[in-house]
C-alpha cells in the first residue's frame, strides 16, 4: 500500500510538474507573445510618427509657393489680358524660374474657368498649357478663396502627384484666377520600398493612393457609397478609367490592441498594422511589421520553458537576440533621425528661398505692430524709399519716408489704419526717396494676424505707381496737343468743304456767262432770257450751298423735308455728271425703284453728294483700264425694312485692303491734286441726316458707295425687289 501510495504520489508529482510545466510554457509563450506585441507596436506607433512628420514636410513643403506666385503683378496681368502673346511668354518664364528654383514639378496659373494660360512646363511635350481643371477640387477650393491641397493621378502626364493651390485675388478681393503647384510623392515613396514591410497612406474615403506595395494603389479599403464613387470619378482624383475595386487583404481589428492584424489571403501572409492619423492633410498614415516576429517570439518561450535545463543558456541568447534587435531598432531610430534631420534642413531652405522669393518682390511689403513700430521690410520698399532694412525697423512715425508736404496725410492714414478703417482698394501716398525724388505709390493695408489667430498690427503692401502716374501726365499733354490739332483740322475742313462744293456751281456759272456773252453777241433774246435764268439758279445754289454748309459746320438742325431719291439722281445727272460722263466716254445705267424714294433729308447737300460720289466714280474709271464690256456707271435706287438705299457703282480699280480701311479719313486721297477730304465730307453730311455712307468691292471688279437713309414716315412706298 505505501509503495503503491507512493507511487501514486510520485505520479501525481509527475502529473503536477508536468501541469507546471504545462502552463509554464503556456505562460511563457504567452508573456513573450504580449511583450513582443508591446515591442513592436511601440516600433510601429514610433515609425509612423517619424514617417508622418516626414510626409507632413513633403506635403506642406511647396504650400507657400502658388500664394507667393499669386501676389506676383505679372500673374493678375496675364488673367487680365490672357490673349496678350507678350503677357504669356513673360508668365511662362517667371513660373518656369520660379518652379526650378524651389525644386517642385509643375507651377501653373488657370483662368476663372480653370484654363490653363501659363505654365512651367509650357515648352515640354506634357505641357499643361490650354488644358483644364476647372474639374478639380483644388482648383474650385482657390476659386472660392481658400488654400487647395488635393492628391491625384495627373489629367495630361498621367503620373500621380499633390497639387497645392492658391487664389488670385484683386485689390476688391474678386478671385480672377489660380495658381497651383504640383509635387511628386515618389521620393518618400522610394524611401518606403527600402523598408522591410509595406507603408501605405489612404484618403478619406478609404482609397490608398501611396504606398510601397504598387497593386494596392488606388483601391479602396471599405465600401463606397454611390456618391463618393461619382465625386472621385467627376474629379478624375484616380484616371479617367477608374472604378472601386477592393484591396487583396482584410484588416481585423481587436479591441485590447491599438492596431490590426492585415492579412493577404494570396500570399498567406500576416502583418500588424498600426494606424497613424494625418487629420489636417485628411488622411491616414499605415505602418505594417511582419506578423512572424511575434509568432517566432512565441515558440522561443516554448522552447526556453520546454527545455528547463537549458533555460538559462536560452534565456541569454534570448536576452542577446532582444538587445540585438532593440540595438537595430535603436539604429533604425537614428536613421530615421538622420531622415527627419534632413527634411528638417531642407525645409529650412525651402524657407530661406522663400525669404529671397520676398526680397525679388517688385511690391514693396512692410509690417508694423500695434505702436505703429516697423517690425519688418522687403528689398522692394528699401529700394522703393531708398533707406536700409536696418535704417527702417524700429522707426515710429513719422518715417524718413513721409513727404514734408503731405505730413497731415501721412498722419490721417496712420489714424484710419488704427482705427481700422483701412480702405480695401488701397490709398495713394506721395513719398520723399532719399535722394529727394518724390515716388507715387498705392499703399494696401490690412491687419497682421499670428498663429493664435490674435491682431499683432498691420502688413502693407506698396505698389510703385511713379511710372504711371508720368504716363498719365504725358497722355493728357498729348490729348491736349490732339484737340489743338483738331481744331486747325476742323477749319480747314470747313475751308475745303466751302472750296469743293462750290467749284461745280461756279463751274457751271461761268459756263453759263459765256453762252449769255455768245448769245447776246448774236442778238438771240429769248435763248439769252433762258441763259440768264440758268446763270441765276446756279447763283442762288451757290448760295444756297454756303448757308447750308455753315450750318452743317456749326452743327445747327439741317434743313430737312420730303424728297425723292430718284429726283436727287436724276438732278445730279443734270447738273453735271451726265456731261462729265459723257466727255469721259463713260456709259450711265440707271436702276431706279418704281415710283417716288421718298426720305427726310437737305435736298441741295443730297445732290452734292450724289454728285460728288459719281464725279469720283467716273475719275477713278478713267484712271483704270476699261474692261471687255467697257466703263459703265450704275445708279440703283431700292427701298428694305423702312429705310432707303443708293447706291453709285463703277467698274475702277476697286477699294485695296489698305485703303479701305483709310478712305473716310479726313486728308488721305489717292490723287496727286485731290485734297482727301471729298469722302470725308460726304459721310459727316449722309450721318447728319440720319444715315450711313458705305464703301466695298464690286463682284466683277470696281467699288460700289452706298448711301442708307431712314424713309420719311409720313410716306412709306411699297419696297421694290
Amino acid at each position: 500500500m505505501t509503495r503503491l501510495r507512493r507511487a501514486l504520489q510520485g505520479a501525481g508529482s509527475t502529473v503536477t510538474v508536468l501541469c507546471v510545466a504545462v502552463l509554464m510554457v503556456l505562460g511563457a509563450g504567452e508573456w513573450a507573445t504580449r511583450n513582443e506585441l508591446d515591442s513592436q507596436w511601440d516600433n510601429l506607433r514610433r515609425s509612423a510618427e517619424v514617417q508622418a512628420l516626414a510626409l507632413r514636410g513633403v506635403a506642406t513643403r511647396y504650400s507657400y509657393l502658388p500664394f507667393t506666385a499669386a501676389q506676383q503683378p505679372l500673374v493678375a496681368q496675364l488673367l487680365r489680358n490672357p490673349s496678350s502673346p507678350q503677357v504669356r511668354e513673360a508668365a511662362n518664364a517667371y513660373l518656369q524660374t520660379v518652379n526650378t528654383r524651389a525644386g517642385s514639378d509643375t507651377l501653373y496659373v488657370m483662368d476663372a474657368q480653370g484654363m490653363t494660360l501659363a505654365s512651367s512646363n509650357w515648352d515640354t511635350p506634357s505641357s499643361f498649357v490650354d488644358q483644364n481643371y476647372g474639374n478639380r477640387p483644388y482648383f474650385r477650393d482657390a476659386l472660392h478663396g481658400l488654400t487647395g491641397r488635393f492628391y491625384g493621378v495627373g489629367k495630361t502626364t498621367g503620373e500621380p502627384g499633390l497639387f497645392a493651390s492658391a487664389p488670385v485675388q484683386q485689390a476688391d478681393g474678386k478671385v480672377i484666377g489660380v495658381v497651383a503647384v504640383k509635387v511628386r510623392m515618389q521620393p518618400i515613396v522610394d524611401t518606403w520600398s527600402q523598408l522591410r514591410d509595406p507603408v501605405f497612406v489612404a484618403d478619406e474615403r478609404g482609397i490608398v493612393f501611396l504606398g510601397s506595395v504598387a497593386p494596392w494603389l488606388y483601391k479602396t479599403t471599405r465600401p463606397l457609397p454611390p456618391d463618393a464613387v461619382q465625386q472621385v470619378q467627376h474629379d478624375e482624383q484616380y484616371g479617367a478609367q477608374w472604378s472601386p475595386v477592393p484591396v487583396p487583404w482584410k484588416l481585423e481589428l481587436p479591441a485590447d490592441q491599438p492596431g490590426g492584424q492585415l492579412r493577404v489571403p494570396d500570399t498567406g501572409k500576416e502583418y500588424l498594422a498600426y494606424e497613424e492619423p494625418l487629420p489636417d492633410l485628411g488622411w491616414s498614415l499605415t505602418i505594417t511589421a511582419d506578423s512572424k516576429v511575434v509568432a517566432a517570439a512565441r515558440q522561443q518561450a516554448w522552447a526556453l520553458a520546454s527545455l528547463a535545463s537549458g533555460l538559462l543558456v536560452l534565456g541569454a541568447l534570448y536576452w542577446q537576440l532582444r538587445e540585438r534587435r532593440l540595438a537595430e531598432n535603436r539604429q533604425a531610430r537614428i536613421e530615421l533621425e538622420q531622415r527627419v534631420h534632413e527634411r528638417t534642413h531642407a525645409l529650412q531652405q525651402a524657407q530661406a528661398f522663400r525669404q529671397s522669393m520676398e526680397d525679388s518682390l517688385l511690391v514693396g511689403m512692410r509690417a508694423r505692430d500695434l505702436e505703429g513700430r516697423i517690425v519688418y521690410v522687403n528689398a522692394a520698399m528699401c529700394d522703393m524709399v531708398g533707406y536700409t532694412a536696418a535704417e527702417l525697423i524700429g522707426q515710429r512715425p513719422p518715417y524718413p519716408y513721409w513727404h514734408p508736404d503731405d505730413l497731415d496725410r501721412h498722419w490721417n492714414d496712420v489714424d484710419t489704419v488704427q482705427a481700422g478703417k483701412a480702405s480695401p482698394q488701397g490709398r495713394e501716398n506721395r513719398l520723399r526717396h532719399r535722394n529727394g525724388s518724390d515716388v507715387h505709390t498705392m499703399f494696401y493695408t490690412t491687419r497682421l494676424i499670428d498663429g493664435s489667430g490674435h491682431h499683432i498690427g498691420w502688413m502693407s503692401s506698396v505698389v510703385d505707381i511713379t511710372a504711371q502716374k508720368r504716363a498719365e501726365e504725358q497722355q493728357q499733354q498729348r490729348e491736349a496737343q490732339l484737340q489743338r490739332v483738331q481744331r486747325v483740322i476742323t477749319v480747314g475742313e470747313m475751308a475745303s468743304t466751302l472750296a469743293h462744293e462750290l467749284n461745280q456751281p461756279l463751274a457751271a456759272l461761268v459756263n453759263y456767262a459765256a453762252a449769255a456773252k455768245s448769245l447776246a453777241a448774236q442778238g438771240k433774246a429769248e435763248l439769252l432770257n433762258d441763259t440768264l435764268a440758268a446763270l441765276s439758279t446756279q447763283a442762288l445754289r451757290a448760295a444756297d450751298i454756303v448757308g447750308r454748309i455753315r450750318r452743317w459746320v456749326r452743327q445747327h438742325p439741317e434743313a430737312r423735308e420730303p424728297c425723292d431719291l430718284n429726283a436727287a439722281v436724276d438732278q445730279s445727272l443734270a447738273l453735271l455728271l451726265r456731261a462729265e460722263a459723257r466727255r469721259h466716254g463713260v456709259a450711265v445705267r440707271l436702276d431706279l425703284a418704281h415710283g417716288p424714294v421718298q426720305v427726310s433729308a437737305d435736298r441741295v447737300l443730297l445732290e452734292q453728294v450724289v454728285l460728288n460720289l459719281g464725279l469720283n466714280a467716273l475719275q477713278a474709271m478713267q484712271s483704270h483700264a476699261a474692261p471687255r464690256a467697257g466703263h459703265e456707271l450704275l445708279l440703283r435706287t431700292t427701298t428694305e425694312a423702312g429705310r432707303a438705299s443708293l447706291q453709285v457703282l463703277d467698274r475702277g480699280p476697286g477699294l485695296a485692303p489698305e485703303i479701305a480701311d483709310r478712305l473716310f479719313e479726313p486728308f488721305f486721297t489717292t490723287r496727286s491734286d485731290g485734297l482727301g477730304l471729298g469722302l470725308n465730307i460726304c459721310r459727316s453730311i449722309v450721318e447728319s441726316m440720319g444715315g450711313e455712307l458705305l464703301a466695298r468691292n464690286r463682284e466683277g471688279g470696281g467699288a460700289v458707295f452706298e448711301i442708307r437713309l431712314p424713309l420719311h414716315t409720313a410716306l412709306l412706298p411699297n419696297e421694290s425687289p
